[in-house]
Order: C-alpha cells, then structure tokens, then sequence
C-alpha cells in the first residue's frame, strides 16, 4: 500500500513538471519491468532480441509519455507501463517469429511466454507428485503446457500468466483486462480447473 501512496505522489509530482520525479518514478519500477519482460519475450526471439534493450526502450517511451500521463491517467501506473512493454513485445514477435512462419508460431499464436515461465506457471498450478505430467520429458512439458493454454479463453489465460508469472495483483489485472476484480477471481478459478484438466487428460480437448 505504501508503495502504491509513494507512485502517485511522484505521478503527482510529474504533473507538475518535476523531472526528478520522473526519473524516480521509472527506476522504481525497472526490476519488476524486466522481469516481466523475461516471463513474456518468446524464447525464439532470444537470439535477436536482448530483453534488457525492451525494458529500455519502454522506459524511454514511458518518459515522453509521462507528462500526458500524468494528467489524464488512463490505468494505475505499473500497467501503464507494463502496456508499453507489451505493445512492444508483440511488434517483436509479429517481425520477427510470424511474418512468414505462421506454421511454426501456430502453436503459440495467442500466448507470449517464455518456456521457463510456462514451466513455473504448471508447477505452480499441477500438483506433479500425484499427476501423469510428472513423467513428461521437459519438450513434452513445454508442447503440452502451451497446448493447454491456447485450449483456454485468451482472457482467462493471461489472467493466469499475469496473477501467477507476473505476480500481478488483482486489482492490476482488472484494470489491464478493463473487467471487475470478482470477475478477474471466478475466471481464474474457473481457467486452474480447466488447465488442471487438460493437463492431466490432454485426450479430451476436442470433448468438452
């Protein structure tokens, strides 16, 4: 809560043409930025993309940005900024992973996330101790996980990402999704149960 009186403070401050401000504002929210960043830029673009230039070039933008911000506040800062980065990363993906590999990127068409990430989000929601996942090799991991997540809703599946990758709060998450906080609540309950399910039974995707 505190962080969150200090963040408009110097959104405040901002507004009242205080570079300071700016700059402290932009730094206090570069690590959680980056990690971010990492948890969503597609493993395929690591060769080409160095997600520490993304993190920069977000927060070069949200610094002309700012001062418009400022006045008109459009979300809660920390999405804002997370917007930025996003925006950024799906021109990333759109250049340099589906322009002509639209076979290749089929698979993860609708959802930007790392393998590492995807990997941390099944451990967080599978109990792998009592389920068949436990014995996938970690590419079977990797296919099965991203299958299951474009069997999901594109909603319900980055509600999912964003509370248990990006550790969003909710209140982050409803503003982002432009719906209520219960409704962020049922549709990620609802979205556990349902990857749960795929997870385990992969068989049944087509029989609902």
């Amino acid at each position: 809560m505190r962080s969150d009186l200090d963040t408009n403070e110097l959104v405040r401050r901002v507004g009242e043409g205080d570079q300071v401000a700016a700059g402290e504002l932009l730094e206090r929210h570069r690590v959680r930025l980056r990690r971010m960043v990492r948890a969503r830029l597609d493993t395929r673009l690591l060769a080409r993309v160095d997600p520490s230039d993304v993190v920069q070039e977000t927060l070069l933008k949200a610094a002309q940005r700012l001062p418009e911000y400022a006045h008109s506040r459009p979300l809660p800062f920390y999405p804002w900024l997370r917007q930025l980065a996003w925006d950024r990363m799906v021109e990333l993906h759109h250049h340099h992973v589906r322009t002509g590999k639209r076979s290749v990127s089929r698979e993860r068409s609708s959802c930007l996330l790392s393998d590492e990430s995807a990997l941390l989000l099944a451990e967080q929601l599978v109990d792998s101790s009592a389920s068949p996942i436990g014995h996938l090799l970690r590419k079977e991991l990797h296919e099965r996980i991203f299958a299951a997540l474009n069997e999901l809703p594109t909603q319900d599946h980055e509600i999912l990402v964003m509370r248990h990758v990006e550790q969003l709060r909710v209140s982050e998450i409803a503003s982002l999704l432009h719906i209520s906080e219960g409704a962020v609540k049922m549709r990620r309950l609802r979205a556990i149960q349902k990857l749960r399910q795929f997870l385990d039974h992969p068989s049944t995707e087509n029989h609902p």
